[in-house]
């Protein structure tokens, strides 16, 4: 069993001759290149951080907050240059800002009055009080750091399924480890069927990357329909070769989601390649949603009359009339088919809408058979008077007629 232990801050300041505390500059490169290593950050990052922290201690123990310092550093050796921009001029005012024309041409022949050279500036220590703004400014610049890596990493990512562990549950926001970075998934992208719990892992659709003050974030989703898409993807080959497609979805999470599915080869049932054999492939996707929602995969249409009757599922359309101009469509269903049409909380003819771009009015009509019209409309029924009905004889008049044949077969 091999334990890692990380230097504390505490290590990087050491005791001089003089019992004063410095700044140990080779130990901290050190350092960092191991925490470089750990969190996959590139070395010349690490040297860029460590410059830009010393350049702020600089700062703090021996300059002005305001002046242009710039630190070269050997991650190897731990040597330290420091150059400070300053301006020509005759007379020197302030030393932090402007140097003389005489020492201007020591580090630059040709120097002129006005112009911006950088001089080089000896330090052999760096104190405790700098070592904390370099403390805060390294721990800073990692941050970053580690962000920009792990944009770099999902920019591409986006829009792609990936795996996630949920970390903490977070009043109405679930934070996600996926890989080395963490993502939210807020109340918006959850399906209302989930319920969510630390360990757990989950197949989550990356959204967007969010540039915040905080540096990027990644926004996952479990509630998007372009989860159910990819899921599809996954288990029905025929969708890469082109011989099915996916042509339109709408979904509400934890609830319904309908597909609309054709077929770009003679012969070929889509709505059955989606399903699979005894309904393999959608089990398997309603087994990765949640076994709540359900879903209805009908067949895309060119026809926006017939695309829309299929949208309706499981409803028994009678008659659909189209405005195109308005992208409006008047629906009629029998009455008993009403309830169906637009199912709990308007929830089939809302998801049919979004499925076929269409705004869906539903009419209910009553059934010729069952009106109650009057006249020549009316449906006839037959039926049997009690008057012309055969009477039943009684036991004893049976008897008698039955003896009656007899006697008239004897003569």
């Amino acid at each position: 069993m091999y334990v890692v232990v990380r230097p504390s801050w505490s290590d990087f300041l050491i005791r001089n001759e003089e019992n004063t505390v410095e700044f140990d500059v080779k130990q901290l490169a050190g350092a960092m290149k191991l925490i470089a290593e750990e969190k996959s950050l590139p070395e010349d990052s690490v040297q860029e951080i460590v410059e830009s922290a010393l350049a702020a201690a600089y700062k703090r123990d021996y300059g002005d907050r305001e002046q242009e310092v710039r630190v070269n550093v050997n991650l190897s050796t731990g040597a330290t240059d420091v150059y400070v921009e300053k301006e020509v001029v005759e007379t020197v005012g302030d030393e932090n800002f402007e140097i003389s024309l005489t020492d201007a041409k020591k580090a630059k022949k040709d120097a002129k009055i006005g112009d911006m050279i950088e001089q080089f500036v000896e330090v052999k220590t760096f104190g405790r009080v700098a070592a904390q703004t370099a403390k805060q400014v390294i721990m800073q610049r990692l941050r970053e750091a580690e962000r920009e890596i792990v944009m770099a990493e999902y920019e591409d990512k986006i829009g792609q399924i990936i795996n996630g562990i949920v970390m903490r549950v977070e009043n109405r926001m679930v934070r996600v480890e996926v890989g080395k970075a963490q993502a939210i998934m807020p109340a918006s992208e959850q399906s209302s069927s989930e319920r969510y719990f630390p360990g757990q892992r989950l197949k989550l659709y990356l959204k967007d990357i969010e540039k915040g003050f905080r540096g990027p974030q990644l926004i996952v989703s479990r509630g998007s329909a372009e989860l159910v898409r990819q899921l599809f993807e996954a288990e029905v080959p025929e969708m890469e070769g082109g011989a099915v497609e996916m042509k339109a979805i709408a979904r509400e999470a934890g609830v319904r989601t309908k597909l609309a599915v054709a077929s770009t080869v003679q012969g070929v049932d889509p709505v059955g390649t989606f399903v699979g054999g005894h309904g393999t492939r959608v089990n398997a996707v309603v087994s990765e949603i949640g076994e709540q929602e359900k879903i209805d995969i009908v067949t895309w249409d060119d026809n926006p009359e017939v695309f829309i009757a299929s949208a309706l599922s499981p409803t028994k359309v009678k008659k659909v009339s189209v405005d195109e101009d308005g992208k409006k469509a008047s629906v009629e269903v029998a009455e008993d088919q009403l309830s169906i049409a637009i199912g709990k909380g308007g929830q089939n003819v809302r998801l049919a809408s979004k499925l076929t771009g269409y705004e869906i009015d539903i009419n209910a009509t009553k059934d010729e058979s069952s009106s109650e019209d009057t006249g020549d409309n009316k449906p006839k029924v037959q039926t049997v008077d009690k008057a012309d009905k055969p009477k039943l004889k009684r036991k004893s008049e049976l008897e008698s007629s039955l003896l009656d044949a007899i006697d008239q077969q004897e003569d």
